[in-house]
């Protein structure tokens, strides 16, 4: 199977370090993935914030580059179901304005191809047992696109209990929105931060070690708010986890 590593804008910049351990555990499953140089952002931030004729570009970029791959696999529930479940509005949309069915035409190979991490373990591989070691108390947080866009369930929860040594401790509230939400952040800072307090309180409550989630965006905004308040639960990606062995701990 050829598989492309769809990294995102936000991981790019900010957590390289989970592109290479998706690179990492996925090579350790017998998977030979590529990294397309010329991928570049999904278009997620320009659709959400109303700029949908702008963010089609985006699209196009983002089938062309992948159109020869068997599967396509992010790390980022956000960005997975803006392939999943946007770009099939913005092609009937397209359609709709009397603008023909190209744009859709070129967004349908790439839409059921692409997978967040955890689905792509689970339901492609058929694996939840990825061989990984973390001797740590983890708590876990569903983010929202993930939770309630891409329907990933108790997949990441399978992965996770099958970690030699992680101790998996319930999130009290772990439905509940952590507030980031993209730019409703910026638009609505102090909700957002609030919002982000009560989830912070809730993973605090826990004593666990680790939080982790399976999109980086939303761990940065609970990230920055455990620092501001000092609290010493450690945020990471569950790839981080998943790739962490006994013989190359995670750092």
């Amino acid at each position: 199977m050829r598989v492309a590593l769809f990294l995102t804008c936000v991981n790019d910049t900010l957590y390289p370090d989970t592109g290479r351990a998706m690179v990492k555990l996925l090579s350790r499953l017998g998977v030979e993935v590529e990294f397309p140089l010329d991928q570049t952002c999904c278009g997620q931030a320009h659709y959400n914030t109303g700029y949908r004729h702008q963010a089609e570009p985006l699209a196009r970029r983002y089938a062309e580059v992948f159109a020869d791959y068997e599967a396509i696999v992010t790390p980022s529930g956000s960005c997975g179901a803006m392939v999943r479940e946007l770009y099939p509005r913005m092609g009937e949309r397209a359609r709709a304005e009397g603008r023909g069915g190209t744009l859709a035409r070129t967004l349908a190979p790439v839409i059921p191809k692409t997978y967040e991490l955890t689905e792509f373990l689970v339901d492609v591989l058929g694996v939840t047992d990825v061989g990984a070691y973390y001797p740590h108390t983890v708590t876990y947080h569903p983010t929202c696109h993930g939770l309630r866009s891409l329907g990933l369930g108790d997949r990441p929860h399978q992965l996770l209990r099958n970690v030699r040594g992680l101790e998996l401790v319930e999130l009290p509230g772990a439905e509940e929105c952590c507030g980031f939400g993209g730019t409703f952040s910026v638009k609505n800072a102090d909700i957002s931060a609030e919002m982000g307090r009560d989830k912070v309180r809730n993973i605090e409550s826990t004593g666990a070690e680790a939080l982790c989630t399976a999109d980086n965006s939303c761990l940065m905004h609970i990230g920055g708010i455990m620092t501001r308040l000092k609290v010493g639960t450690r945020p990471l990606h569950i790839v981080e986890i998943l790739a962490s062995t006994e013989e190359e701990p995670l750092s």
